[in-house]
């Protein structure tokens, strides 16, 4: 089951920042005051299985037609099961569903083919987020 809210007092709001905490700052080491900025602009994506927290995204509204997803983590034990493919299905549906036309998306090099398989194009050259390389991305919805 996946869960969406905008409110930061919400338990899916406190879900998403677990999981950003154990795949960003405590896996991947990026630096906890460039994890959490922006919050309150976006809509935060969580995905249930048997009840537990297991991935989470972020769609952050650029404008009135364009939207950038941020931070997509699926923890470690829930990789390879189609969750990441899921989750980002139903951001692109409530993108949609509030006239965004194009997504993008900032995407670690090593993320690229999930992003590809899911009709996204890279447009950009490679830049470090956080000490990490990455591509940007974008898909055209509409």
């Amino acid at each position: 089951m996946i869960f969406h809210t905008r409110e930061l007092d919400s338990k899916i709001y406190t879900d998403a920042i677990h999981i950003r905490k154990e795949v960003f700052v405590l896996e991947q080491e990026v630096p906890e005051e460039l994890e959490f900025e922006s919050e309150a602009a976006c809509i935060h994506f969580v995905s249930y299985l048997a009840g537990l927290p297991v991935a989470t995204v972020r769609l952050l509204p650029l404008s009135s037609e364009l939207g950038k997803i941020q931070r997509m983590a699926v923890l470690s034990d829930y990789r390879g099961h189609y969750l990441g493919q899921t989750l980002m299905k139903e951001v692109e549906l409530v993108a949609k569903n509030q006239g965004l036309a194009t997504l993008q998306l900032g995407a670690q090099l090593q993320a690229l083919p999930f992003y590809e398989k899911l009709g996204y194009n890279v447009i950009s050259e490679e830049f470090l987020d956080a000490n990490i390389p990455h591509k940007l991305m974008a898909k055209t919805l509409i």
